[in-house]
C-alpha cells in the first residue's frame, strides 16, 4: 500500500516550528519571550526558527519598545494560516488512510 503524505510542508517536519505555529494558530500574537519559555529553549534555537519560517513568509513580526527595552512580537500570516491548515488537514487524511 503506497501512502500520500501530499500537502504535508517541509517547514513543519521540525518540532519548534510545528510548535510555533501551533501556537501562533491559537494566540494573535505571542513575543519572542513568551515563545522561548513556552518551548523552554534558547534565544538563538528560536530566532533560527523563527527566521525559517519568516522566510517562507508564515510569520511576521511587530517590533516596538516597552519602556527603553525592545520588544518583539511574532504573528501568523494569512499564507502561514493556509499552509498550517492544509499541512494538519494532510496529517489528517495521513491517519484516516491506516484504518
Amino acid at each position: 500500500m503506497k501512502i500520500s503524505i501530499n500537502g504535508l510542508h517541509k517547514a513543519f517536519e521540525n518540532r519548534v516550528r510545528l510548535g510555533i505555529m501551533s501556537v501562533l494558530a491559537v494566540n494573535d500574537m505571542l513575543d519572542f519571550n513568551s515563545l522561548k519559555d513556552f518551548f523552554d529553549i534558547t534565544d538563538g534555537k528560536l530566532a533560527s526558527n523563527m527566521k525559517a519560517l519568516e522566510k517562507e513568509g508564515f510569520i511576521n513580526m511587530k517590533k516596538s519598545f516597552i519602556g527603553k527595552k525592545p520588544n518583539t512580537k511574532y504573528y501568523m500570516t494569512k499564507k502561514g494560516k493556509k499552509a498550517f491548515e492544509d499541512h494538519l488537514k494532510a496529517l489528517e487524511q495521513l491517519l484516516k488512510s491506516q484504518k
